[in-house]
């Protein structure tokens, strides 16, 4: 099964069971920006070093972890974090016992019976990590409170996983595969709200943290047409109103690149254009953009709709032409 994630950044992504097998797909989108962070990650990763992308939603920290996964050529485990978790849903649990019956009359007049239970032992995604030398990508991993994430703190550090005895490992302890890499995202904490928590500073000091900002313009501009397959100045006109709208209100990382795609789709599908006097861009701009995230109020009410056609007519262009009419003189009437 194969499928493209709506971000950004397109990554066609290969499932095997419990792992995937992350390619770029003929959306992705790799300009200087883009191929700087790789770099950087791929430089870190291979050093045996986890990455840490931190930045807020819609900077394509997901898409980037894939993508840059997909260079080491490995298959990716993903952990989604959350405030549910508990070690056990990390490496693994029982899963309950088998019992076995052996009944033996090989001999008419004698019966002989043996019964046995065995605790049973499931894996979870990252022990199977560690042990086939996956590449973890975990998403959005303050989700999950940090005691959660303490198996995580010998797997970095010593390289092995310490496993209950009853796991089948043996002695208990797992030695992690040499080609295991790590990769995490997470929101700052003054962008993710409620059910964010502080990770403990032992987990961040074995991580290198890439911090994540919006893309630079051309990027966001060539990740629009892209998705969408609108023109370059269509693209452009899209990518200005989102970015001047950014700097208003409090809340002024929205509207994101998700908002240039979702508008450069319906244009599309329209056949619509990035103009200040095409209906369709309009409506498709109040829609889209006039969310209540952007904190821009008089007396408690909403501004953002003002500031939407404020914005498109400073990027696009206010004056609407007007139809030619074409006014033919009379002829003076011949006697």
């Amino acid at each position: 099964m194969s499928g493209n994630f709506e971000t950004a950044l397109a990554v066609k992504v290969e499932s095997r069971k419990d792992s995937v097998e992350p390619e770029a797909s003929p959306e992705f989108v790799e300009t200087p920006y883009v191929q700087e962070l790789s770099k950087r990650a791929l430089a870190y990763l291979e050093v045996g070093y986890p990455v840490h992308f931190a930045g807020p939603p819609g900077t394509g920290k997901t898409t980037l972890a894939f993508h840059v996964a997909a260079q080491l050529q490995r298959p990716v485990s993903m952990i989604h974090g959350d405030d549910e978790f508990g070690s056990s849903d990390l490496i693994g649990r029982h899963s309950g016992y088998d019992k076995r019956k052996l009944i033996d009359n090989y001999i008419r007049n004698v019966m002989k019976t043996e019964e046995s239970m065995k605790m049973t032992w499931a894996d979870n995604r990252l022990t199977m990590a560690c042990r086939d030398g996956h590449t973890l990508i975990y998403d959005e991993f303050t989700r999950s409170r940090p005691e959660a994430n303490n198996a995580l703190l010998s797997i970095l550090e010593e390289k092995f996983l310490n496993l209950p005895k009853t796991s089948g490992e043996g002695s208990g302890y797992l030695e992690v595969h040499p080609d295991f890499r790590a990769i995490f995202t997470s929101n700052p904490e003054e962008y993710a709200g409620v059910g964010v928590h502080k990770t403990q500073d032992a987990l961040m000091d074995r991580l290198i943290t890439i911090k994540l900002g919006h893309f630079d313009r051309e990027t966001e501009v060539r990740i629009a047409m892209a998705k969408s397959g609108i023109p370059r100045g269509d693209a452009e006109n899209i990518v200005e109103v989102i970015r001047r709208l950014r700097g208003l209100g409090v809340n002024n990382h929205r509207p994101t690149i998700r908002a240039c795609i979702a508008i450069a789709r319906i244009l599309a599908h329209a056949g619509a254009r990035a103009r200040a006097q095409d209906p369709v861009f309009q409506w498709a701009c109040r829609d889209v953009l006039c969310t209540e995230t952007v904190k821009v109020t008089r007396d408690g009410q909403s501004l953002m709709g003002e500031k939407v056609e404020e914005v498109i007519k400073k990027v696009c262009g206010s004056r609407v032409k007007s139809p030619r009419v074409t006014v033919r003189r009379k002829e003076p009437r011949r006697e």
